[in-house]
């Protein structure tokens, strides 16, 4: 698996243009023009491509317009884009999109077993919370898992956040696209350097992949006491979800001829459905 390096230094910035209607049958979505094909009446057109709530309205005589983007799709890109709204303080928007959010978990268990586990821990009902919780583990291993880690190894602190790239993704052809942000905080007293990078990739299959490098986005830094080094990559995945994590080899570069030793990378998720607690704070 090749990784790639994404330019800039953070996480490539999503544009989702969309217009938002709302109707009696259902919540519509368009997020851009495409050419698509029309498969009941056999003829090539231009059109948009629909997302659709549980309910769609008719259209085209009739016919249904199916989203050519699977549930977890298009339910990862309207979340990106409710959150830009309330950002920009569009509340009315934001409103709209978490109702078209709801319609989703009528057919993802994902979706409604997170909410549910999460309503159980705040009414303090840990039964019930426990039972949905080893639901979520039995239907969806890394679905607890959060798209951030933090580890300190040595004093070396390790910080990732990964997220779902849609611009790059091609759910269709069973490719996913996620990019990882990494922060490396020397907190010890001692300058170290970056020699080589390991990964292990885990899909929804649970099936694991190793990943070995020298040093990271073409670089083997040198990190001082008290300094930070940060950069981002991306991969594609075959399955819309998994998890990773991995290590970097340092060395101590104060003294000559110092023993490499390693950092952990703490476990984090690749979830087209972001962090199942929508509070969570932690950011790069």
């Amino acid at each position: 698996m090749q990784l790639l390096s994404i330019n800039g230094g953070c996480c490539m910035e999503l544009r989702l243009p969309a217009i938002f209607t709302e109707s009696k049958e259902a919540f519509t979505w368009r997020i851009g023009e495409v050419n698509w094909r029309n498969r009941r009446q056999g003829r090539k057109c231009g059109g948009m491509i629909v997302a659709c709530g549980a309910k769609p309205p008719e259209m085209n005589g009739g016919k249904v317009w199916r989203s050519i983007f699977c549930p977890s799709h298009n339910y990862a890109i309207l979340k990106h884009q409710m959150e830009a709204a309330a950002k920009s303080e569009d509340y009315e928007e934001a409103a709209r999109i978490r109702d078209t959010l709801k319609y989703y978990e009528k057919d993802m268990p994902v979706l409604r077993l997170r909410r549910l586990l999460k309503e159980a821990v705040a009414d303090e009902r840990f039964e019930d919370a426990a039972s949905y919780r080893d639901e979520l583990i039995e239907i969806a291993p890394h679905s607890l898992l959060k798209c951030y880690s933090d580890a300190t190894t040595l004093g070396i602190r390790v910080q990732v956040r990964s997220e779902y790239i849609q611009d790059r993704s091609h759910p269709s052809k069973g490719l996913y696209f996620y990019a990882y942000k990494v922060r490396i905080t020397n907190n010890s007293i001692r300058p170290v350097q970056l020699l080589r990078r390991h990964w292990i990739i885990t899909d929804a299959h649970g099936k694991s992949e190793d990943v070995w490098g020298l040093g990271v986005v073409g670089e083997q830094p040198a990190i001082r006491p008290k300094s930070s080094f940060e950069y981002t990559s991306g991969f594609p995945l075959k399955t819309p979800n998994g998890k990773m994590e991995g290590d970097y080899e340092m060395i101590y570069i104060d003294r000559a001829f110092t023993r490499a030793f390693k950092v952990a990378v703490a476990p984090f998720s690749l979830s087209m459905l972001g962090d199942y607690d929508d509070n969570d704070v932690n950011t790069i």
